[in-house]
């Protein structure tokens, strides 16, 4: 009768009128019709404890038992979906509105999905079918009272269809209360019909390793062959990528000088090499087995935590930028020569390729923070090969560099030139030398949670200036050919600039005002009812400098953050912080830069090591929605 008013009214209009009206018919036939007691008995749902009590402190699972009706199917949940063609299926996704104070779930484990035809699906669905049981473990904290009851909402959204058509997306929603006992007493399980596999299922979940550069979120099975090469994989090109930070380049030149010098004898330059790749190699085995095997030692970055290791490495790095500047022509300490960048001996190599391991413990690359997290969780034997895909990974370029000898050739190895590239590079190693002696007496001086001190970051800056001016004044001196003195004088130029924005921006405590973690403050804001972005960040840790001055020091970010229903909390963990080491682990990580966001039902909705902008913004606005 809908119709036929709607044709009644526009039939003399316009023909436009019939086009509306087919559009509308062809979307209901598509979708299926709106909802009807056919459509409501598609799909029924109920909720189970495994337990008829908790206790505090321990976690419970919590079954979402859906039955599917003979016919129909709902499509899989947004880690197994994938688009068939031209449709683009609507996920099942289970998430938490409400909990009450005390109660933490976790990430809901959905159950593998089946392969399924449908004539609008030319490739295929992945879809739930018959009865599927989706598991939320609840952990309980220790401050909920004996002899209470604790409760939870949820929201299931799923699209049912059939081979020929789907119905319109529903959103069931769902309580499920569980009473409190006193610890010690005795808990009995329930329900266990449901919870055959609950145990396989989490133990899936936790195999599973989630990936997320940029935005571009996959998903890498670590209990399978296939899955743990492809895990291997990724963690080696993401130890690649290393070379690449911060924390590693002001190394590389020194390599690059010290193969250019023996890139006329193939065979020394590929020994020099591979010593160097052995050592980075062996750093990170040592890494991987202090994680895997010592109870105390938990991060990839754990070493930087202590001011003393941070104030020598400075050391170690200002006694090597000596050597740049031709200091070592004076008869020095004979335990300095192993540090001389010009010393090609092979344990000269292999110590300069523990150094570069070492300097990149601050930084994390894409894709190795998710491996490396995953690696700690698995027996010594999975930590081993991770963590020596990653070293692999970092040793590759160094190997094949000593490979290919005819890279480094041109490297001007005598002159003006040569000793002009030297001084700079020595200077820019001074900065970061004094850069890391900085970080160290700030951390000595520092009073977790409250923020340490950056006024290190002026020296240097103004030796990073330095290095630029004279870049730009000695090239104008003795450069011969146009081109190159126009080059590398806008170099020296723009060293300058950056300089000088560096010095008053990273000084600066930006537009965002951060409250500094604890766990009492944390508690607070979500028991608020108000969303949390929580940042993990360290003075040491340059990708997180990038990722704060890029992202989330954006206006559009900034006016978010400002809201009154959010609260921006920074975890600094660049001295003895353990609450906020324990609520790295807690996120499920083991290196930063990392963020997580919570919404205001307290519920993790976001974590991410690489984030852009746009992605970020899209992110808060959902967390800021009031469930």
């Amino acid at each position: 009768m809908t119709c036929l008013f709607f044709v009644a009214r526009f039939r003399r209009r316009s023909s436009s009128a019939y086009f509306f009206i087919a559009a509308v018919l062809f979307l209901a036939a598509f979708f299926g019709r709106l909802p009807s007691a056919a459509a409501a008995d598609a799909v029924k749902t109920a909720v189970y404890w495994a337990a008829d009590h908790a206790r505090p402190g321990e976690t419970v699972p919590l079954a979402v038992v859906v039955e599917i009706g003979e016919g129909f199917h709902i499509n899989a949940d947004a880690s197994q979906i994938k688009p068939s063609g031209s449709f683009r299926p609507y996920p099942t996704a289970l998430t938490v509105s409400r909990a009450d104070e005390g109660l933490r779930p976790e990430a809901p484990i959905y159950p593998s999905a089946q392969p399924m035809k449908a004539q609008y699906a030319k490739d295929g669905l992945l879809s739930f079918v018959g009865q599927a049981i989706l598991y939320l473990p609840v952990h309980f904290t220790q401050q909920l009272q004996p002899d209470s009851q604790s409760s939870l909402t949820l929201e299931l959204k799923y699209q049912a269809c059939t081979e020929s058509q789907c119905l319109l997306p529903q959103t069931a929603v769902l309580t499920a209360s569980l009473p409190v006992a006193a610890a010690g007493t005795d808990v009995a399980a329930r329900n266990q019909q449901f919870f055959a596999a609950y145990g396989q299922q989490r133990k899936t979940a936790g195999d599973a390793v989630r990936f997320n550069f940029f935005g571009w979120h996959f998903f890498v099975n670590g209990s399978s062959w296939a899955g743990i090469l492809v895990l291997l994989g990724t963690a080696a090109f993401g130890g690649m990528l290393l070379n690449f930070t911060p924390c590693v380049l002001p190394l590389i030149p020194i390599k690059i000088i010290s193969l250019s010098y023996a890139a006329k004898n193939r065979r020394q330059c590929f020994f020099l090499g591979s010593a160097m790749s052995l050592g980075v190699l062996t750093f990170w085995l040592a890494l991987g087995g202090m994680i895997a095997l010592a109870s105390g030692f938990s991060t990839t970055n754990q070493l930087f935590q202590y001011p003393a290791f941070t104030i020598g490495i400075g050391l170690i790095i200002g006694i090597m930028s000596l050597g740049m500047f031709d200091f070592f022509s004076v008869r020095l300490p004979e335990w300095l020569y192993l540090l001389h960048p010009e010393q090609d001996t092979l344990h000269g190599s292999f110590g300069l390729g523990i150094l570069a391991a070492v300097l990149s413990t601050p930084c994390t690359a894409p894709f190795m923070g998710a491996a490396a997290a995953w690696a700690a969780t698995q027996p010594p034997a999975a930590t081993l090969s991770v963590f020596a895909a990653i070293g692999s990974g970092m040793a590759f370029p160094y190997l094949a560099l000593s490979a290919a000898p005819h890279l480094v050739r041109k490297m001007p190895r005598s002159g003006p030139a040569s000793v002009l590239i030297k001084q700079v590079m020595g200077l820019l190693m001074l900065s970061a030398a004094v850069y890391f002696i900085g970080v160290g007496a700030a951390t000595l001086l520092a009073s977790p949670p409250e923020p340490t001190s950056r006024l290190y970051w002026w020296p240097v800056m103004a030796l990073s200036l330095t290095a630029g001016g004279w870049l730009a004044w000695r090239t104008f001196h003795i450069s011969p050919g146009r081109p190159l003195k126009v080059f590398f004088m806008a170099v020296g130029v723009l060293l300058i600039v950056l300089s000088g924005y560096g010095a008053i921006h990273l000084t600066d405590r930006g537009p965002v005002s951060w409250v500094y973690y604890t766990p009492e403050r944390f508690k607070k804001s979500l028991d608020e009812g108000k969303a949390v972005l929580l940042l993990f960040t360290a003075e040491w840790c340059l990708n997180c400098k990038a990722l704060e001055q890029g992202v989330l020091d954006s206006p559009k970010i900034v006016r978010l953050l400002g809201r009154d229903e959010i609260v921006p909390m920074k975890v600094d963990i660049t001295g003895s912080n353990p609450p906020g080491r324990d609520m790295l682990r807690q996120a499920g990580s083991l290196s930063i830069p990392l963020l997580v966001v919570f919404s205001r039902s307290g519920q993790q909705i976001y974590k991410s090591d690489f984030y852009t902008t746009e992605e970020l913004h899209g992110v808060i606005t959902r967390a800021l929605r009031k469930q």
